[in-house]
């Protein structure tokens, strides 16, 4: 599979070489070329790639095991018709492009943080200073020349370094690593040569090391502050410009070297002239930089719309708009220009991470008055580069840097999109805040909307829980397949090709756990090797063929992200996986946001079944305390430490009183808005089943003994007659039991029919969901409270005295029924049934301790919130009997 990979990749650099040979050195007015001249160069200079391949290899060992009779490996390559095959197609492709008008990026549908309100002033060149679609394509149409010059420029720097590099490939059948650190350097040149769009794409594979070699990654690196700067002079004259007037009128003093020279602009240390000597970092862009990313959008347009057309023809089932990708990429790109919109990013950003009472890193303040298109004045801050610092003090901050992200994209939908080494600061000193530190460069932020977060946190959930069946609703909510996607062939290729990532360590990790699953890990068993390529290759023609998913176009900003992040993250720690380290931060988004899409998800965690077969309803205490623990930052995994166990509590994860503390803070708002109907179930059906046994212990004690029987004589005195049958009067609330207000009044009926009316007998799904509250408590509480959940405690005649008291005392008459003494009146009375459950024994006796311990802990405001929400469900108890009161006849 990579073989061919290797063959269209060289195909189609040697059909870009053939189309430019002609194309690239004349003017606008060129006559296309054809295809057939496309195919007859591309089939020439492909024979002398395999030529050269061929008298390099003539001394070397056998490739691949083959003899010296056997056919080499450059041979099998070459006989196989691919690469004439992808030569022809990509020749024709190209053609048909190098034809079209190539339309600017369209805006309307972008996810990239504008100015809206910007007006599109024009520089010397004519290009828009602010991203105009229209304004752009003016500008191409009439720099057709200089367009195909750039196309030429690039490349005659690609297509030299892709032939080397596929002629080595096929060589050795790998790249050797004694010419990785040569390809490596001119990797590097050749980016820095081509400009600042091709180092941007350098910069972001630099934190990859589960991608790149070591050689490739410390050449790459050279890219984020090493780019040659320009003249001070020329900056000096490009503040004052921008500033309109004198550089002593804004500063009084400014560095002589910029401290930074990047791809984009160049960074100075100054001092603003404020009486304070406050010291500030301008940043002042590159001369003439707007008409070298403008043309180098032309060209990655144009690549786009060539790999676009050959995706179409090999596999016309996908449906990724990859030229729609790189259009969300270019304008990004080409906003990063206006450094207008990059303060605005700055600010609000810095206020997101204030707002959110984001620990550890910081956002450094503008000085907006001094900000321009092409200048920014922004807060100094002494610290390093993350590029330039140790892989102990990357993992130090990998968190911090984490939770930012996390908050910017799932919490606010507004983040930082270009989050490379270069834009971290470890800084040298903590901020007065504790901030280690601190983000920089925000001329690329994107933004997503809340439907395309919460869909996003509920694949992260089932992802995290290898939930694979409903990873698939929400990759067509995601619009990445289809709403016909044939479930029973997606779910198993999902397994396959997600579990791996699921795991962490990036790449290297995945390509292992790849093979394990193929089972390839013996290189040396050829047969294995064979097997599972063939199993690989299946599975992968299935997914191009079957399967027909699609990258949204903010992904690709969204991916850049994630890609840089996690690159940085692996740099610390080679074993991160940033789904189960982001879990923690999803369960805290569930627990405390109440938009329906969360509540949605928060249910489906905490009511869901393990599998299709179990249909139960109920809330699931232990994932209730597993989700608890999440959010605390503690996780139980299952199957080798790689997804999160839901069902599982972790032994040492949050103690009762803090998980009470945090059930009461605002971060639990929506578990509390969610677990409002279940408490009040629950609390119906103990107390139901609490009443009918208090009733009925009530009964057996107060029904008069019977007479005993006289010597000779025997039972010859009549019986006691049964309690429950006879009519006694009752005082109960008047009206339909709304309110419970107003004159009460008598209704006559026996015990039993009163038992009934207050305590209905729990039918047969509130008896199994009786019984699975019992399991929990007995899993968590022990065996006597769950025997009291149960309605099996064995309650005292006092309780029973507590009820007839209540009865004799008019309670359910009383007219200020719903007032806060009267639920007082009744927590009292419950508090002291449930005493007597606390008491009777050492299980009980050290749960009543952890709960008097967790209450003690809680400061005036828990306090108060615990308290008003036990009135509140006490009062909904009260109404709820009412209710069932209200259809008592009554005679008075």
């Amino acid at each position: 599979m990579k073989y061919s990979s290797v063959a269209l990749a060289a195909a189609l650099v040697l059909a870009w070489s053939a189309d430019n040979a002609a194309a690239f050195t004349t003017t606008s007015n060129t006559v296309p070329v054809t295809a057939s001249h496309h195919q007859q160069m591309s089939t020439l200079l492909f024979a002398s790639t395999m030529d050269e391949s061929k008298t390099e290899q003539k001394n070397n060992e056998p490739i691949n095991g083959s003899t010296d009779d056997s056919p080499s490996f450059a041979d099998r390559f070459t006989n196989s018709g691919v690469a004439s095959a992808a030569a022809m197609a990509t020749a024709a492709v190209n053609a048909a492009v190098s034809m079209k008008t190539l339309e600017a990026p369209d805006v309307d549908k972008s996810y990239i943080s504008l100015d809206s309100n910007a007006a599109a002033e024009l520089d010397d060149e004519g290009l828009p200073r602010v991203y105009d679609k229209d304004l752009i394509e003016k500008y191409w149409d009439k720099e057709r020349g200089a367009l195909n010059r750039r196309w030429g420029e690039f490349v005659g720097k690609a297509v030299p370094f892709l032939t080397k590099l596929t002629t080595l490939f096929i060589r050795d059948g790998k790249i050797q690593d004694k010419e990785i650190p040569a390809l490596s350097k001119q990797a590097r040149v050749d980016l820095q040569d081509l400009g600042a769009t091709f180092i941007k794409a350098g910069q972001m594979m630099s934190v990859r090391p589960d991608v790149l070699p070591q050689p490739t990654l410390d050449e790459l690196a050279k890219l984020q502050d090493s780019v040659v700067p320009f003249d001070t002079t020329i900056a000096v004259e490009q503040i004052e410009r921008e500033l309109g007037g004198p550089l002593g009128q804004f500063f009084t003093s400014i560095s002589e070297e910029p401290v930074a020279a990047a791809s984009l602009a160049q960074v100075y240390l100054a001092t603003l002239n404020d009486g304070k000597d406050t010291k500030v970092a301008v940043k002042v862009q590159r001369p003439e930089v707007l008409g070298t990313v403008s043309k180098d959008l032309y060209v990655l347009r144009r690549a786009a719309e060539v790999f676009q057309g050959l995706v179409e023809r090999f596999a016309p089932q996908q449906r990724t708009n990859y030229v729609a990708l790189l259009n969300e990429w270019s304008i990004g790109f080409y906003t990063e220009l206006d450094f207008n919109n990059e303060a605005q990013n700055q600010q609000r950003l810095r206020q997101i991470l204030i707002d959110n009472n984001i620990q550890g890193v910081v956002v450094p303040n503008v000085f907006e008055e001094l900000c321009t298109r092409r200048i920014l004045v922004s807060e100094w801050m002494e610290g390093k580069k993350l590029s330039e610092c140790s892989k102990e003090q990357i993992a130090e901050v990998t968190p911090y840097a984490q939770e930012a992200f996390l908050v910017q994209l799932f919490s606010e939908g507004f983040f930082h999109a270009d989050p490379h080494p270069g834009n971290i600061l470890y800084l040298n000193e903590p901020t007065e805040e504790g901030h280690k530190v601190a983000l920089i460069d925000c001329g690329l932020m994107a933004s997503i909307g809340p439907a395309d977060r919460d869909n996003m946190i509920s694949a992260v959930i089932h992802l995290a829980n290898k939930d694979y069946a409903n990873l698939v609703d929400d990759f067509i909510k995601l619009k990445i397949l289809p709403e016909d996607t044939n479930r029973a062939s997606v779910i198993p290729l999902m397994d396959k090709a997600l579990s791996p990532y699921v795991k962490g360590g990036g790449a290297k990790k995945y390509e292992e756990e790849l093979r394990k699953l193929y089972g390839m890990e013996d290189v040396s068993n050829m047969q294995s090797q064979v097997g599972g390529f063939q199993a690989m290759t299946q599975d992968a023609l299935t997914v191009l063929n079957d399967i027909p998913f699609s990258i949204p176009p903010y992904f690709a900003i969204l991916g850049r992200a994630i890609v840089t992040l996690e690159g940085v993250a692996l740099t610390g720690n080679p074993n991160y996986g940033i789904i189960m380290e982001s879990f923690p931060f999803i369960s805290r988004k569930l627990l405390s946001e109440d938009r329906p899409e969360i509540q949605r998800a928060l249910q489906e965690v905490l009511y869901t079944g393990d599998n299709d077969l179990d249909d139960t309803q109920g809330l699931k205490l232990s994932r209730l305390l597993s989700l608890l623990n999440n959010a605390a930052g503690s996780t139980v995994a299952k199957e080798g430490a790689a997804f999160v166990d839901l069902d599982a509590v972790p032994e040492d994860g949050l103690s009762f009183a803090k998980g009470l503390k945090f059930i009461l803070s605002d971060r639990a708002e929506s578990l509390r808005r969610l677990l409002e109907p279940e408490v009040d179930t629950i609390l119906d059906v103990l107390s139901r089943q609490l009443f009918r046994k208090a009733a009925n212990e009530a009964l057996i004690a107060f029904t008069p003994p019977r007479p005993p029987a006289l010597p000779f004589l025997g039972d010859i005195l009549p019986p006691t007659p049964k309690l429950d049958d006879i009519p006694l009067p009752f005082l109960l609330p008047s009206g339909s039991g709304d309110d419970g207000l107003g004159r009460p009044s008598v209704a006559v009926m026996t015990w039993s029919d009163l038992t009934n009316a207050v305590a209905p007998k729990l039918d047969q799904d509130e008896e199994v969901y009786a019984i699975s509250l019992s399991d929990g408590a007995r899993e968590f509480f022990g065996e006597d409270v769950a025997a009291f959940v149960k309605g099996e405690g064995v309650l005292s005649a006092k309780t029973a005295e507590l009820v007839l008291t209540a009865l004799r005392s008019g309670a359910f008459g009383r007219s200020d029924i719903l007032s806060s003494d009267t639920a007082q009146q009744v927590v009292d009375a419950a508090s002291s049934i449930v005493s007597q459950v606390r008491g009777s024994s050492s299980q009980t006796t050290e749960f009543s301790a952890e709960l008097d311990a967790a209450l003690s802990e809680l400061n005036e405001e828990e306090r108060a919130q615990l308290d008003s929400i036990v009135a509140e469900l006490v009062q909904r108890g009260i109404r709820r009997v009412l209710g069932r009161l209200s259809s008592v006849n009554r005679v008075l």
